[in-house]
């Protein structure tokens, strides 16, 4: 049972009429909503004969309240609802309220419950979200508190919360449709103008003593000064990180070195290289499986970092000396952007219009046609979209990761999509933005809060699961739109501008996916290797080659030249005919792959063929050793120690 003071009325409480004439206001309103029965109206007797006041039931313990015969609960209910009885959180959470939204009618309850519930359609819960969470909370904080819902306060819902997890510890029963329905209430609440603050989204993080808990009491003092003063430079994001890679340094040092009170005792051979080994073999807390290498790097250069600042700053505990070098980094890979190739990317486009999350959906789509970061994207304003006379449709992109602002030009369709956000949205009160602490219209709000990046990266998973085209990230539609700039012939200053990159090295790793100068370049030395060897004999029809004319001479398959085992190029005898390939192509590396396949079966029949291609391919070994091509003369050599093999089995 809650304290007293919890259940007790507040002095501005309604009296209540005496118990006769509230028997017969009662007896009233059964009979015009066309209910009542003799067992209610004997359990409502026994009621008021043994607590004349209502509020004097509310005193009673949670046992006996809750074993109220079914029968005089109607009672209890119209009572409540009339501010005559506030029966405390502990039974409002512990007990249903079924006939809730029935007994309000034509009581002060109603008007309340009513704009409640036409505020949380408004910004984007449905119907039944939104009585749901208004008769789960709302409804029971108007009962309890005896307040209208404009002079509801957030330690109003702090109480149900409460009450709930009291709940919970007493009887095992869990509290999740509770925690939802508050929740919605703040937000709604706060929409309306009638708290100060929306609901906080996602669990509180860990203060920067809590990361550094399982670490050495000596040396955590050190750690969270050096993150308290980053603070100061670095957005709290990025502190966070530092956090989670230095407390895995903290935890090494102190499981390897429990002795040690400084970092100024910090050893190279002691402590630091048997760290950068450990981090080769470290495991990620999140996937289970071995780090990556630029996490590898990462976790380095800040401990790097951490020692060379306080170093540079005086700081007494700093190490003597630099105690980590280039050389301890590992080597990075460079991939190349992973784009979505062009047939992908049409039919992610295709699942994501046939979403039923539209807000999340079109936010993507958003992203592909402008190639934004997800972060960009998110943050992107209302008033986003500028007309500018004579220059058409411009994006305005907010600060994003390299803390710099851009302008991007839509064409007609995207202003479109842009439109239709915009009716999907949910409206409300402006909400804090995180980096200018100014209240925004964002255009991606949805049940009255921002878009969250989960959402976006859930919506992407499942529109690209149903396009059959595997896992994909949000920033691989930034890299396709690139790609499709650079194909198209954009110049690396534009798409610089477009991506609001601050370096052209940036850009570049675009450049390199297709470098049109590679290609030409290829094309011409294709060319004059071909010039060079002169045309490639190439057969006039589908006459498979006759076994007397390739042993004998070319005849006519062999276009303007005398024989095609003459040609400087790289030649292939094959049982129906010949190939011919360029020296910088290589041979082919299915050339005569059936003649050396152990499967491989002939009879009688074939020996007149085989016997053919055993004198081309011996004439070919012999012109590929006068030319010094050694490779060549021994692949014509194996060819013809297996025809032999062959020839033998026939016969």
């Amino acid at each position: 049972m809650l304290p007293a003071a919890v259940n007790a009325p507040t002095p501005d409480q309604p009296v209540p009429p005496p118990a006769d004439v509230l028997l017969a206001m009662w007896r009233a309103r059964q009979a015009d909503t066309g209910r009542g029965n003799p067992a209610s109206d004997y359990e409502t007797r026994r009621f008021l004969d043994r607590w004349p006041d209502p509020q004097s039931w509310a005193a009673e313990p949670l046992d006996v309240r809750l074993g109220l015969s079914p029968s005089a609960i109607s009672l209890v209910m119209f009572v409540m609802c009339r501010g005559w009885l506030r029966p405390g959180w502990d039974w409002l959470v512990a007990r249903k309220m079924s006939s809730f939204w029935r007994e309000i009618v034509d009581t002060p309850l109603e008007a309340d419950m009513v704009r409640f519930v036409e505020a949380a359609e408004s910004v984007g819960f449905t119907p039944i979200q939104s009585k749901r969470a208004a008769s789960q909370s709302v409804g029971r904080l108007l009962i309890e508190t005896g307040r209208p819902l404009a002079q509801l306060e957030v330690a109003d819902l702090d109480a149900l919360a409460e009450a709930c997890r009291r709940r919970q510890a007493t009887t095992g029963k869990g509290w999740h449709h509770y925690r939802g329905a508050i929740v919605c209430a703040h937000r709604v609440l706060f929409h309306l103008d009638i708290v100060d603050t929306p609901p906080a989204t996602g669990p509180q993080a860990d203060t920067l003593d809590d990361r550094f808990a399982d670490c050495s009491p000596v040396l955590r003092p050190l750690f969270v000064a050096y993150l308290e003063r980053k603070l100061g430079s670095c957005r709290p994001k990025t502190v966070s990180s530092l956090a989670t890679r230095l407390a895995h340094f903290a935890r090494f040092i102190t499981e390897t070195d429990p002795d040690l009170d400084t970092l100024a005792g910090l050893d190279r051979c002691r402590h630091i290289e048997p760290y950068l080994n450990s981090v080769t073999n470290a495991i990620s807390a999140t996937t289970g499986e071995q780090v990556t290498i630029a996490d590898q790097d990462r976790r380095i250069r800040a401990v790097e970092h951490m020692l060379t600042e306080i170093t540079e700053w005086g700081w007494s505990d700093a190490p003597a000396r630099r105690l980590i070098f280039r050389s301890d980094h590992p080597r990075l890979p460079r991939p190349l952007p992973r784009y979505l190739p062009v047939d992908a990317d049409r039919r992610l486009s295709e699942a994501l219009e046939a979403s039923d999350y539209r807000l999340a959906a079109d936010a993507l789509l958003l992203a592909r046609a402008v190639g934004l970061r997800i972060g960009e994207l998110l943050d992107l304003e209302l008033d986003c979209v500028h007309e500018i006379v004579g220059h058409g449709s411009w994006l305005k992109v907010p600060l994003g990761k390299l803390d710099t602002e851009r302008m991007v030009p839509l064409d007609d369709e995207t202003v479109t999509l842009i439109d239709r956000i915009t009716q999907t949205r949910s409206a409300g009160r402006p909400l804090t933005h995180p980096r200018s602490r100014r209240p925004t219209q964002f255009l991606f709000t949805h049940h009255g809060r921002r878009l969250s990046q989960n959402a976006v990266r859930s919506e992407l998973a499942r529109s690209a699961q149903a396009a059959g085209i595997g896992h994909v990230t949000p920033h691989q539609l930034r890299h396709t739109y690139a790609t499709a700039l650079i194909n198209a012939g954009v110049s690396l200053q534009a798409l610089m501008a477009l991506l609001g990159h601050v370096s052209a090295e940036m850009s570049l790793r675009y450049a390199h996916l297709f470098d049109s100068t590679v290609r030409a370049e290829y094309e011409r030395a294709l060319t004059l290797a071909k010039t060079r060897i002169g045309p490639m004999p190439t057969p006039t029809g589908k006459t498979m080659i006759p076994v007397t004319a390739v042993t004998t001479g070319c005849g006519n398959q062999c276009g303007d030249t005398d024989d095609w085992r003459d040609e400087p190029v790289i030649k292939s005898r094959l049982a129906g005919g010949h190939c011919l390939r360029a020296t910088a192509q290589g041979a082919c590396p299915y050339a005569n792959i059936c003649e050396h396949c152990p499967s491989f079966r002939t009879d009688t029949a074939s020996i007149a063929v085989l016997s053919a291609q055993r004198i081309d391919t011996a004439a070919l070994a012999e012109d590929a050793e006068q030319r010094g091509w050694i490779d060549e003369a021994d692949r014509h050599l194996k060819l013809l120690a297996r025809l032999d093999t062959l020839i033998e089995q026939a016969g």
